[in-house]
């Protein structure tokens, strides 16, 4: 549905910015802005600005941007009328004439609370008598009843149709039941239960929605461990087993487990600082996620190959985001929860607080790649530690680290540091010839970062963005603009924008780009975000004056070059006898 620019007007003052982002970044103030790392890719260095003055968010990474809904969007990846009604219901508001009862978003909500019923039916079944088989697995797995309730376990009994019975008693539909993952379609065509004769572990978001489910089975069958399907309400590569309860540990760190027993386990011990990822190897959006909670994660993955390649992948992965990442090696136990049921917690604590260093950890790993009995793979071996030294952000860490290399590799640490500087010079090269191709490339440099978006005269679409930036400064400036300047601008879109802030300026509206939101596309947004945040425009009216005056100089040098052309054509026509003629 369209939604009035009064009403969107309203919906952004009453859910600021710097609130609403607030909630899903820590934010810094540095000068009128706010700085955090971006929630939408990996970073070290905090480059997602918030302008509460211009209310928009821009990231100079990865070049998102947009007002308070462009960010709802995203980060709950919800379309505009379903992001409307999100801030609507966060700031209390009735949506006008919403008609829309099978909007996404009330059928996310809806969906949501179907799986809380089911969580509910799952844990009622776990201590009823057919839930005997559940209750023996959780006492052989030592687990207390203060732990099954601080997780929600559960159970889903043997059959066919228990839970779907229970679910449209309830008033649920079976395709709700199928949307969601807990039944599944036959080949006839017939829906039965997903699950049956497991215990059940909700897997609920940081905001303690119920969002889908593990079920581990309790005989031979496989899978051992089943999860809900990705479905509109759960996504996998964005959420994390017992995020919602790690969060407000006070432990300083996060531990990062492979399973979920493993992270029940450790907090049953007392480390209510553990997560699982679900069913998947940690992403880019994990790391993110855990960004947003700690300054530090230490990984606790099985030792064998999978889970090394594992604990390497994650640690490109959590090292973009600048958290300090550790990884700690048990010896006579295969995970954390066999560990503590041998050992106890303070063996662990205790190994927890010796966990290596990622840096130790991948030169360690490097040296089990190779015979450093043989000349040759140590040589090898050397080199790439060579490099991986040479990458280190300080000169402390290289010399510490270039140290430990040279010792794994029985050199000199002189013979090492000759090495890793040889390595540090590639590097550098690599990265000038990046640079370089950059330089060379000044009117590729002067396009929008957007790719779907390209100026046709950079000069006029430079003078273009000079006025949009000091109308948003300055909404009055538009008086001084003529209503027809936008039939110059060389670029349709900056043309487009220039009309709607006018729009919004004569109904007495808001002029931001944020109300602009149902009008453009995400693409668009993202592009005149970044152009609103460039530099610190002075508000004047000779500046204005001199942009236009640019905008009117390359109209008229384009109007008289396709004048020109037009009369060349005509006089060569003249010159034939006729369109299919010869020339006289």
């Amino acid at each position: 549905m369209a939604f009035s620019p009064a009403f969107l007007d309203e919906l952004a003052a009453r859910n600021p910015i710097e609130e609403v982002v607030g909630q899903y970044v820590n934010l810094t103030r540095k000068g009128s802005n706010l700085f955090g790392l971006c929630p939408f890719h990996s970073e070290k260095t905090a480059s997602f600005s918030v302008a509460p003055d211009k209310q928009i968010f821009y990231c100079f990474g990865c070049h998102k941007g947009g007002g308070v809904v462009q960010f709802i969007m995203e980060q709950e990846n919800l379309d505009f009328p379903d992001a409307v009604r999100y801030l609507a219901k966060r700031a209390g508001m009735e949506v006008p004439d919403d008609r829309a009862a099978g909007s996404g978003y009330k059928r996310q909500e809806r969906l949501r609370e179907l799986c809380r019923q089911a969580a509910r039916y799952f844990r009622e079944q776990l201590f009823s008598p057919a839930g005997t088989p559940g209750q023996q697995y959780i006492m052989k797995r030592a687990l207390s009843r203060q732990t099954v309730t601080r997780f929600g376990l559960g159970y889903a009994p043997e059959g066919w149709s228990n839970l779907i019975d229970a679910m449209t008693a309830q008033g649920y539909s079976k395709e709700e039941l199928l949307e969601v993952g807990l039944v599944v379609r036959s080949q006839k065509g017939g829906l039965y239960d997903r699950f049956r004769n497991r215990v059940m572990f909700p897997i609920i978001d940081v905001r303690g929605n119920v969002i889908g489910f593990g079920g581990r089975v309790l005989d031979d069958s496989t899978p051992k461990y089943l999860n809900s399907p990705e479905s509109v309400i759960f996504n996998k590569r964005k959420n994390l087993f017992a995020l919602n309860v790690a969060k407000k540990s006070k432990q300083g760190r996060i531990i990062l487990t492979e399973g979920y027993m493993d992270a029940i386990a450790l907090h049953q011990y007392g480390f209510d600082c553990a997560v699982a990822s679900l069913g998947t190897s940690l992403t880019e959006e994990h790391a993110n996620l855990l960004a947003k909670y700690t300054k530090q994660v230490v990984i606790t993955y099985d030792g064998d190959e999978a889970g090394q390649n594992a604990t390497r992948r994650a640690i490109d992965l959590l090292e973009k985001t600048g958290v300090q990442v550790k990884v700690l090696r048990m010896q006579g136990a295969k995970d954390p929860d066999e560990f503590l049921k041998k050992f106890g917690p303070d063996r662990f604590r205790l190994l927890l607080e010796q966990s290596e260093n990622h840096v130790l950890y991948r030169l360690d790993s490097l040296r089990r790649r190779y015979d450093l009995q043989a000349d040759d793979q140590r040589v090898e071996f050397l080199k790439q530690a060579a490099y991986l030294v040479a990458s280190l952000p300080n000169a402390v860490e290289r010399e510490i680290y270039g140290a430990k290399a040279a010792q794994m590799g029985g050199i000199s640490e002189e013979a090492m540091k000759l090495e890793t500087e040889k390595a540090a010079k590639q590097l550098r090269s690599r990265q000038k010839k990046q640079w370089d191709q950059k330089a060379l490339a000044p009117a590729a440099a002067a396009q929008p970062g957007v790719r779907e978006i390209r100026y046709d005269n950079v000069r006029s679409a430079r003078a273009e963005e000079g006025v949009l930036q000091l109308v948003l400064k300055e909404p009055a400036l538009l008086d001084r603009c003529p209503e027809a300047v936008s039939q110059r601008f060389s670029s349709p879109l900056l043309a487009k924008v220039l009309d709607l802030l006018r729009q919004q300026y004569e109904e007495g509206l808001t002029v931001q780009l944020g109300a602009l939101g149902d009008r453009l596309t995400a693409q668009e947004m993202s592009h005149l975000t970044a152009v609103a945040q460039k530099g610190d425009v002075l508000v004047n009216e000779q500046a204005l004056d001199d942009y236009l005056s640019v905008i009117d100089e390359e109209y008229e040098k384009a109007h008289v070059a396709d004048t020109e052309d037009l009369l060349a054509m005509g006089q060569r026509l003249r010159r034939k006898k006729g369109f299919g003629g010869t020339e006289q």
